[in-house]
């Protein structure tokens, strides 16, 4: 009995197959897998020929990186970071101390040509002085009585136009007195002669 069912479950299976063997068209089975053979070699080569043209630009890029980092490295020759600030800081420091050199230099320049100027005024007055006309003008006679007054201890004192408006008097004792100029020429001769003897 096992054997019949196995007889005919073979025969189901060989009816099965002959059916579909008119379905079945294994010259057109035999094209697309011949077509799909040929895509797929297409698309190796084509995917090579990306993987070959990445490559060169990877060592395209790679040089182009290396000759980069050359060129950014610092050379032997030239100073580190710190250097150059410190250099700098050198420079600056001597440009303040220049700076401040000029500065002293014009000053005592300016001082200098002032001193010029007033030491060739001078010359130039000594020069147009006559002493025989100074010794003149000072024998003049309010000169005189000025000279004389002072040496008996009346000395006025004058306001910015020139005129007298008090009179330091210096005592016989020695003390000085201010007499201000008030009354009559009668009544200031006796004050300050009054303070004189004092």
């Amino acid at each position: 009995m096992a054997r019949e069912l196995q007889s005919k479950d073979l025969q189901e299976c060989i009816k099965l197959i002959r059916e579909m063997t008119t379905i079945i068209d294994p010259a057109d089975d035999y094209l697309t897998i011949t077509a799909a053979e040929e895509q797929m070699k297409i698309n190796y080569a084509k995917a090579k020929k990306e993987n070959d043209e990445a490559y060169a630009n990877l060592k395209a890029l790679t040089r182009v990186l290396d000759a980069a980092r050359k060129s950014s490295a610092r050379p032997p020759n030239v100073s580190t970071v710190e250097q150059h600030a410190a250099r700098l800081n050198e420079l600056d420091t001597s440009r303040l101390s220049l700076a401040k050199a000029i500065r002293d230099a014009e000053s005592s320049l300016a001082s200098k040509e002032a001193e010029l100027a007033a030491l060739k005024e001078k010359a130039r007055e000594l020069e147009e002085s006559d002493p025989a006309q100074d010794h003149q003008r000072e024998l003049d006679g309010l000169t005189l009585r000025l000279k004389v007054f002072k040496g008996l201890g009346f000395e006025p004192v004058m306001n910015e136009n020139g005129q007298v408006t008090q009179m330091l008097i210096r005592a016989d004792s020695g003390d000085v007195h201010c007499a201000t100029l008030d009354g009559s020429n009668v009544q200031k001769a006796e004050r300050a002669w009054k303070l004189a003897t004092s």
